[in-house]
């Protein structure tokens, strides 16, 4: 009976699951591969960067088109993705040390979780070091295009704070104003005068301000800046309308143009966004796969030293 009990308790003993003391996860070849993908990173962004710059020229004519740039830039981006995630992920693979007694396909598997988390922290190195560069340059796309859209609409908030004695370059109206007072006869221009002439400017700078607010510009205000410029231009009350309704149309074509190039920026801000986004879900593959691929050369490199050495 003692024996049976012994031989029970053994066989139990031997059929019990050992768990290993050591973590499933070599955080030196995850460190090692990040760092490489960053590394690899930076240097094809530089190389992008300058290689950009040769598709921008100062002059008319010699530059790429917009389209073109945004498209060449998208298809680098998506390369040093992939090129960097496959270093990352491959030298991760290669560089850990060789799991005895695991199975293939836990073996398979803990290859591809080295991948993964090698470019999920290779992905983090980047955004922390060009976290900020990013962010200055989002920030000044968008205050760029926050200053023409802001322009197209007469720049309420700038041109409130005109008066009659400022002549401020920044003022978003200063150039409609200055071409709905341009005289018929430039030698007015020498003329005294002045002062009146600088509050009739205030006054048809806030008529437009506030045209723009309201989108259009009312019946009664139109009038008023025709009977205004007729007054300071020495034109007919018929041309001075004419000049009026002209000026007027270059506000709104202005206006839409501001707005169609706003829509384009928007628009090329969600493709690179989704663009990015894709890329960055491949590139995680493309490294949990590639160490996968180093993993295993690395085992059958081992084997192969072994079988050749015995």
């Amino acid at each position: 009976m003692a024996t049976t009990v012994v031989t029970d308790v053994m066989a139990a003993e031997v059929a019990a699951p050992v768990e290993s003391s050591s973590s499933a996860v070599s955080w030196g070849p995850i460190i090692a591969g990040a760092f490489a993908a960053s590394t690899l990173t930076f240097i094809l962004t530089l190389l992008g960067s300058g290689l950009g710059l040769t598709m921008v020229s100062p002059w008319s004519g010699e530059s790429a088109s917009l389209t073109t740039f945004a498209v060449s830039t998208a298809v680098w981006l998506v390369i040093v993705q992939w090129l960097s995630a496959g270093l990352g992920g491959y030298l991760t693979g290669r560089l850990r040390t060789r799991w005895v007694g695991i199975h293939t396909d836990e073996t398979f598997f803990r290859d591809t979780a080295h991948g993964f988390l090698a470019w999920a922290l290779a992905t983090l190195l980047v955004v922390f070091v060009l976290g900020s560069a990013l962010t200055a340059a989002i920030g000044t796309g968008v205050q760029a295009a926050s200053t023409v859209a802001s322009g197209a609409a007469l720049g309420a908030s700038a041109g409130a704070s005109a008066n009659a004695g400022t002549d401020s370059a920044t003022d978003a109206t200063s150039y409609f104003v200055d071409a709905l007072f341009r005289p018929a006869d430039p030698s007015r221009l020498a003329a005294p005068g002045a002062e009146g002439d600088a509050a009739a400017a205030a006054q048809a700078s806030r008529i437009l301000i506030a045209s723009a607010a309201a989108g259009e510009v009312s019946a009664g205000d139109k009038a008023y800046l025709g009977q205004l410029v007729a007054a300071r231009t020495g034109l007919s009350e018929a041309d001075a309308t004419a000049r009026v309704d002209e000026v007027l149309g270059r506000i709104e074509q202005a206006k839409v143009t501001a707005q169609e190039a706003a829509d384009k920026a928007r628009k090329a801000g969600v493709t690179f966004a989704l663009v990015g986004a894709l890329s960055l879900v491949i590139g995680a593959f493309i490294a949990s796969a590639a160490a996968a691929m180093g993993g295993r050369q690395r085992d059958d490199e081992e084997t192969l030293y072994l079988t050749t050495r015995v």
